[in-house]
């Protein structure tokens, strides 16, 4: 059923389309949008307890995604499965499930929502959602990869706001 819907969405590909999802899935490469926006939050002041949260949530999501979840499962990615589809982006090297694109991208909107970040969590969310169809759109991900990376980035961004939570109870810090 899977690469069922990941064959439909490859009827949707369009010249244009196809280089604004290679963007917008090279944004998550890496987490990288995410790690700069945490630094930045980091850097000004009026922020900088977010982006502690931030940056909790994404090193709990890259020790829970990347290093436990995607070696315990294994799971073999769709282009592997279905050799007949041309990939528009490198290969990616690891495993499948969970998406980490998906996951650090949910850890940091999770991680922003927790923080009380009111107007910057919204769009955050958006650019996420595109992020985590891009991935499926450029046949990387499974659907059900795509939701393991909303869920454990989303507990990831819960994890690392508890253990700021005690960071800034240690520190007699002003929490958000």
């Amino acid at each position: 059923m899977e690469i069922q819907i990941l064959n439909w969405l490859q009827s949707l590909h369009t010249p244009i389309l196809d280089k604004i999802m290679q963007l917008i899935t090279h944004l998550g490469d890496a987490g990288i949008i995410w790690i700069i926006l945490t630094i930045v939050m980091i850097l000004i002041p009026k922020t900088r307890k977010s982006g502690v949260i931030m940056a909790a949530a994404l090193i709990v999501d890259v020790i829970l995604c990347n290093v436990i979840l995607k070696n315990l499962i294994a799971r073999v990615r769709p282009y592997d499965v279905n050799t007949a589809v041309q990939i528009l982006v490198a290969k990616p090297k690891d495993f499948s499930f969970p998406s980490g694109h998906t996951a650090a991208s949910f850890a940091s909107v999770t991680a922003l929502y927790l923080a009380g970040e009111k107007k910057l969590w919204k769009p955050a969310l958006a650019l996420a959602i595109l992020i985590a169809f891009s991935r499926m759109y450029l046949y990387v991900h499974y659907p059900t990869d795509i939701f393991g990376g909303v869920i454990f980035g989303s507990l990831s961004a819960w994890i690392g706001y508890q253990c700021s939570k005690k960071m800034f109870n240690i520190f007699q810090v002003e929490r958000p």
